[in-house]
């Protein structure tokens, strides 16, 4: 069936039937999708409010009818009575959801007929549609009426069966039989073409569920949301009081951009509109569900948002019901911080403090760390919660990324600095390494070297345990540099994954991770963070801040050193050509490219490191094309 409008402001309502075998969470999609549309969204209820012989049919025992006592005729009559009464059933809501949709009719009686007369999959379908046939008219007619969905856990019956039967508490060797049926009627019926919309759930977490539900049933009415939390990672801090949660909460709002919600408001907002008076008193599923309900209603107002922290964690069973809804796109970050230290930082006294540790024990608060996906201990300064922080954002934001490597020689050299190259790695990557990686940056990765004006820069990634080795090699192999000033910086794994680094430092991490700049030599295994485009382009910024105060300074000077002159101008240009997408490496490249597009001669450029005049021209132009981006500043 095809969605038809009687105009674009009035579209017709339409019903939405999600099947699929037990256990796949037909009835979880179903709830998430009604509360979070409100009024423009009803649910039909269970099928047993659609005939009234349901009501004895439970009180004898449904399973033992379902199986056993009730002939299959009977059994065929009452589904299908209940099936085509729903579908008759008025309705005034825009859209209307279904918990299993006509074509489960066919797979269900299929499967109870394969149980209960020992038949194989064609036989027990041939079967179930001679015991419909009398409903054949009407059954079609429904079907046409539904857009059917159908929710599978894999593509395999054996697979999905087992799937299905390990969320039971208990399984009759009758039910694990008809589990097994009903998952081939229903491929059977994927296979015929009578669920157009299919979802696989494998091992995602519902809320994943929900948002290729959405991504499906979208185009079908306007008032369907288009997705659910796609994108948005979740940080929910837990910890007892004092333990410094707020001091978290504030920290990534404003150093990570993170929406900072408080758990409480988001509990009451999303009760507020489902018209619950009391949220509190509701199991702890219904409490994980308000919290994603609002948090979606919250992120989708905020379509920019792709990061969000909550506060505060009270109880550890809806936390372990929200693990399960949001899975990857959830961390649950517990600060642990002493009695003694709480204490201290509690402004009310040590009363007040154990007297709200009490009530939070009572919630569970105290046990979420132990499935806390970081433990962050808040006894220390408050840097050291800061870089756990940092460390704890950029973890989504800069993907781990495996350097490759090149050869020495491919960097085209001197022979006199390739041979210092090479001895440093043989002397330092040996059977016990004392370094993790060692990069080649500046002109000298990028085949630019010039003898007399390049410098040798390299990067080493290292533990501080190494630095005294690594001082006396240095010494060592002095004099092989030939005169050539070598600027070696050193920084850990732990600076590199927290951003701990200097904005040259993060553009360098940037290169390697975009595979721009390759390293001459790395540990097995080892991975760095891929700082993403956006924050190396906005770290940047302090570069050229400081890049436009030096030109100024060695212009005053009255003898400027023409080639830091010439290097700090090169760096002012390729810092704003980041701002415009355009990285250009190569000094002249980057002061060329700036002055044509300033519309500026660019001859300057060939004279500039050799002419006074020349560079000094070159950087005040250089320079006004940064002030000219000032509000104020004029020539």
């Amino acid at each position: 069936m095809s969605s038809q409008h009687s105009s674009d402001t009035h579209p017709l309502p339409v019903s939405v039937a999600f099947s699929g075998p037990d256990n796949t969470g037909k009835t979880k999609q179903i709830g998430i999708l009604a509360r979070r549309m409100g009024p423009a969204a009803t649910s039909a209820g269970p099928l047993d409010h659609y005939d009234p012989r349901w009501a004895a049919i439970k009180a004898d025992g449904m399973a033992r009818w379902w199986f056993e006592t009730g002939p299959v005729e009977e059994v065929a009559d009452v589904l299908a009575t209940a099936y085509l009464e729903r579908s008759r059933h008025p309705f005034s809501a825009p859209v209307r959801l279904l918990d299993r949709g006509i074509p489960m009719l066919e797979a269900t009686v299929a499967a109870t007929v394969a149980v209960r007369e020992d038949v194989g999959a064609a036989q027990a379908a041939e079967r179930a549609r001679l015991l419909l046939a009398p409903y054949e008219t009407d059954r079609r007619a429904a079907e046409e009426g539904e857009h059917a969905l159908v929710l599978l856990h894999c593509d395999d019956p054996e697979e999905g069966t087992r799937r299905s039967l390990a969320h039971e508490v208990t399984v009759t060797d009758i039910y694990a039989a008809y589990q097994r049926h009903l998952h081939e009627q229903i491929n059977r019926l994927v296979d015929e073409g009578r669920f157009p919309m299919a979802i696989r759930i494998g091992d995602r977490p519902t809320v994943a569920v929900q948002d290729e539900v959405r991504r499906l049933l979208a185009p079908l009415h306007p008032d369907v949301p288009r997705r659910a939390l796609a994108g948005v990672h979740v940080i929910a801090l837990g910890g007892m009081s004092e333990s410094g949660k707020s001091t978290a909460g504030e920290y990534l709002r404003t150093h990570h951009g993170h929406a900072r919600l408080k758990i409480g408001y988001l509990v009451e907002d999303a009760a507020g509109r489902a018209g619950i008076h009391d949220p509190y008193r509701l199991g702890s599923i219904v409490q994980a569900e308000l919290i994603v309900d609002a948090l979606d209603r919250f992120c989708q107002a905020h379509h920019f948002l792709d990061s969000v922290s909550i506060e505060s964690l009270h109880d550890f069973d809806s936390t372990t019901e929200l693990a399960r809804m949001l899975g990857p796109q959830l961390t649950v970050a517990f600060l642990d911080a002493s009695e003694a230290t709480r204490t201290r930082r509690g402004t009310a006294g040590a009363k007040d403090v154990a007297d709200r540790d009490l009530v939070k024990s009572a919630r569970g608060a105290d046990k979420i760390v132990s499935i806390a996906h970081e433990v962050i201990g808040n006894d220390g300064p408050r840097l050291e919660l800061e870089r756990r922080l940092d460390r704890i954002a950029l973890d989504r934001r800069w993907p781990e990324h495996q350097p490759h490597t090149m050869p020495v020689n491919a960097l085209g050299l001197p022979v006199h600095l390739e041979s210092y190259l090479a001895e440093f790695l043989d002397r330092t990557t040996g059977l016990r390494p004392l370094i993790d990686l060692l990069a080649v940056t500046g002109s000298g990765a990028r085949g630019k070297y010039q003898h007399g004006w390049s410098d040798l820069d390299v990067l080493v990634v290292a533990d501080t345990s190494s630095l005294v080795e690594l001082r006396q090699i240095l010494a060592d192999l002095e004099a092989e540099l030939g005169g050539v000033k070598l600027g070696m910086t050193v920084l850990t794994r732990a600076e590199c994954r927290a951003g701990a680094v200097t904005s040259r430092l993060l553009h360098v991490l940037a290169l390697i991770g975009s595979g721009a700049l390759v390293p001459l030599w790395s540990t097995p295994g080892l991975t760095l963070p891929a700082p993403d485009a956006a924050t190396d382009v906005a770290v940047s910024l302090r570069d050229g801040i400081q890049a436009a105060i030096e030109i100024r300074r060695q212009l005053l000077k009255g003898t400027p050193d023409l080639r830091a002159v010439y290097k700090v101008t090169a760096l002012l240009a390729k810092i704003q050509l980041r701002f415009s997408g355009i990285e250009c490496p190569s000094d002249s490249d980057a002061l060329t490219v700036l002055l044509d597009a300033k519309q500026q001669d660019t001859s300057v450029v060939t004279t500039a490191r050799t002419e006074r005049p020349a560079t000094e021209a070159l950087a005040r132009l250089v320079l006004q094309a940064w002030l000219d981006t000032l509000p104020g500043e004029t020539r």
